[in-house]
């Protein structure tokens, strides 16, 4: 069986051959990368006369963003020179002939939407858009990690999980669960097996693995207002209103204090993207886990609707007194500390659909 090495030059060196290709979410988080690769891999495993190619969804030169996939990919022995990203191909030309796999996803972003027919296969954890009923896999389940999923896609055909694919699995199940922890209500059975099966080919321990990897994921040292959005950031075309979410890791305080002009940085970001909303999920631990929430408007009416929205949906939001909340030329920002942390950008995508 070749590497999971072998198979990302190979499946580069054919990139005029691509017969399917492996997309996670605009996001490109870890789960949605490391989960590209995996299947992509066992895709090639199944059938090597089809060319599988998994691609990032971002820029080359935003994946030094990501910092925890940054740690996992090297841990795992991945050489980036094999990774495509999303800038290095066309893309249109390469869907003339190509299907497409979707992983940690299941309603492609709306600038690939017009390839909806192509899709041939889903592995997701987030709710079902009731998309692609054709899909076959279509594995749509409430599970830790979309790694899980494709991990049980190995042993139901039964093949290998070597090291780097063991690696680049636990890595994305261990930050994606809090280390499994069942307190964070994330962690499901399913992530548990799968955990206790790949993590005895890994190099580190539970422990250490799961302290570097949390460690790199909050690891903001040196990024400006505009990496930190764009460091994990999704956006949908909604109704009436184009909204972007970001997820940053550190108190806003903590991000009014690295910029003293917060409130410009969020504005430039959206006229940059051309948003009606713009938000940020701050997520960080002090010592429990917090949420904070920015939300950007381009009118302070539109943003009280919103907040008073937020707050019938159970959100508790309490505004922060940073000076860096005002109305400028162009709308206004507002900071809240969010009393319910339960609620994640996978559950506030729903919400703020409903709103539009």
């Amino acid at each position: 069986m070749i590497s999971i090495q072998s198979y990302l030059a190979e499946a580069k060196k054919h990139i005029s051959d691509t017969g399917i290709v492996v997309i996670g979410n605009e996001a490109a988080d870890l789960d949605s990368m490391a989960s590209s690769l995996a299947y992509g891999y066992l895709l090639s495993l199944q059938d090597p006369r089809i060319s599988v190619l998994p691609i990032m969804p971002i820029p080359r030169a935003d994946f030094a963003l990501r910092t925890e996939a940054v740690y996992v990919f090297k841990e795992a022995c991945i050489d980036l020179n094999d990774v495509v990203f999303f800038d290095e191909v066309d893309f249109d030309k390469l869907m003339d002939n190509a299907k497409l796999v979707l992983v940690d996803h299941n309603k492609l972003a709306s600038n690939l939407e017009k390839y909806n027919t192509r899709v041939v296969a889903v592995l997701d954890h987030h709710k079902d858009e009731g998309l692609y009923s054709a899909a076959n896999p279509r594995i749509i389940e409430t599970i830790g990690s979309t790694t899980s999923l494709v991990a049980g896609e190995f042993n139901r055909f039964n093949d290998e999980i070597n090291r780097s694919l063991a690696v680049l699995i636990a890595g994305t199940i261990l930050l994606d669960t809090v280390n499994l922890d069942d307190e964070a209500g994330r962690v499901t059975e399913a992530d548990k097996e799968i955990a206790a099966q790949v993590l005895p080919l890994c190099p580190l321990s539970q422990q250490e693995f799961f302290d570097n990897v949390q460690k790199e994921k909050f690891n903001v040292a040196g990024l400006s207002t505009n990496d930190l959005l764009r460091k994990d950031y999704k956006e949908w075309q909604f109704a009436t209103m184009k909204c972007g979410i970001g997820s940053a890791l550190l108190p806003v305080s903590d991000w009014s204090e690295m910029d003293k002009d917060l409130a410009a940085g969020f504005a430039a970001f959206s006229k940059k993207q051309d948003l009606d909303v713009l938000l940020s999920m701050n997520a960080y631990t002090n010592p429990g886990f917090h949420r904070d929430l920015v939300l950007f408007c381009k009118s302070k009416d539109a943003h009280d609707a919103l907040v008073s929205y937020l707050q019938e949906k159970g959100l508790d939001l309490t505004p922060l007194d940073l000076p860096v909340q005002k109305q400028g030329d162009s709308g206004f920002v507002g900071f809240y500390k969010q009393g319910n942390p339960g609620v994640s950008r996978k559950k506030l995508q729903p919400l703020l659909a409903d709103f539009s």
